[in-house]
């Protein structure tokens, strides 16, 4: 059995074997399909190759997976945390990852099939996207701030009537120059990112698990979408401990010696984009009636309002763990709500709009205005179900040993 090692590079992989207790180099191979399937075809069923994650890692784990007894991507940062070297090159990182490989030390990533793996790029444009368009939009408040224009008379600034305030605005030609095109730029961003958006919503109509985390008021498609694209099989998570501490909303911790766990802020390993929506939809979610209201409303009297929003996004990812390995909806759902979402998906997917929705009497849809307010009164009334609960909880004495 031989163990491989390849250090990757856009155009290049040095290759390192180790065999019968010795590493050796093997030269290089060219970073293209072709190169790369020849490699792969010089293997044997009993080998094993391991190698680094980055942009071109996955696409050269599907070209050698088919002809080696199993390919293994690593954690960069695990394997930067498990070396010293005081020589690093190319040649001495891909001998280390055969050694690592070989010893059985070296923890690898999911690799994800490929419908996840395109719903991660679209979420990763997105999020570029918008963030695009904030700087652009930023820039047309910094030219206001500049010129003392201070705020418009709109809450919304882009809106129909701010974009007449603002074009109707004295300002020196290169701060008007800088305004239209910073306007320009964000109506372009806008236009990608309703087609993103256009394909996703198309992606989240066929699947059950995105449309079952709907069900949680305060989650909507992009919050799902983020969610499963970070998430992949709900399977790999034996517990909930392991999903948040995959996202990295759980606390550090440092003890040493007889002194005490100090826990401090949350690690942030993990999807930086997964830990924002969680957090959005935390702040959705506190904001309407229902028990996680309540949850967030404890916490917030007694440690503060961002750590009650940390709270309660990560009370947030547990309950999305739930709901997909048992295959259930959520139980205290809004079914006006969760039906205004998934209308509102099917019609961002591309589905006809109906010409009288909710029929003469409103009471074509389950949305329908009595609906609404049978759905507020029994989410107020979970809530006043889980502060009773609390109130009255009392903590179980433990067993004595035996």
């Amino acid at each position: 059995m031989r163990f491989i090692g390849l250090d990757v590079h856009r155009d290049f992989c040095d290759v390192a074997i180790y065999e019968d207790g010795k590493v050796r180099l093997a030269g290089r191979v060219e970073s293209s399909p072709e190169q790369l399937g020849l490699f792969a075809q010089s293997l044997c069923d009993e080998d094993h190759v391991a190698l680094e994650t980055t942009g071109n890692a996955l696409s050269i784990a599907r070209i050698l997976e088919g002809h080696v007894g199993g390919v293994l991507v690593a954690d960069t940062r695990n394997v930067r945390a498990m070396t010293h070297a005081k020589v690093k090159n190319d040649r001495v990182d891909a001998c280390m990852l055969a050694k690592l490989l070989a010893a059985g030390m070296l923890p690898g990533t999911w690799l994800c099939d490929e419908p996840t793996r395109v719903l991660r790029r679209r979420v990763s444009r997105r999020n570029q996207l918008v963030r695009g368009r904030t700087r652009a939009r930023n820039q047309i408040h910094a030219v206001l701030i500049r010129n003392l224009r201070g705020r418009g008379p709109r809450s919304d600034t882009f809106s129909k009537k701010g974009r007449e305030w603002l074009a109707g605005l004295e300002l020196p030609t290169d701060e008007r120059e800088t305004l239209e095109g910073c306007l320009r730029e964000a109506d372009f961003l806008s236009g990608e990112v309703a087609v993103v958006d256009r394909e996703i919503a198309r992606y989240a109509v066929g699947s059950a698990e995105i449309r079952r985390l709907m069900t949680i008021p305060g989650v909507d498609v992009t919050t799902a979408a983020t969610l499963m694209a970070t998430i992949g099989d709900i399977r790999r998570f034996p517990s909930p401990r392991h999903l948040v501490g995959y996202v990295g909303l759980d606390p550090r911790s440092r003890q040493s010696g007889a002194s005490p766990i100090y826990t401090g802020h949350i690690s942030k390993q993990g999807s930086s984009s997964a830990r924002h929506v969680l957090c959005e939809a935390a702040h959705a979610t506190m904001r309407a009636p229902g028990p996680l209201r309540a949850f967030g409303q404890r916490v917030r009297s007694r440690r503060g309002s961002k750590i009650a929003t940390v709270a309660v996004a990560r009370k947030l990812l547990c309950l999305n763990r739930q709901l997909l390995t048992k295959e259930q909806d959520y139980l205290y759902e809004r079914p006006a709500l969760t039906f205004h979402k998934l209308r509102k998906l099917e019609l961002a997917a591309g589905a006809p709009k109906r010409s009288n929705p909710r029929g003469r009497n409103g009471k074509g849809t389950p949305d329908n205005p009595a609906q609404w307010d049978t759905d507020r009164a029994h989410a107020l009334k979970t809530e006043d179900h889980y502060r009773t609960a609390v109130a009255n909880w009392q903590p179980q004495p433990q067993a004595s040993p035996s």
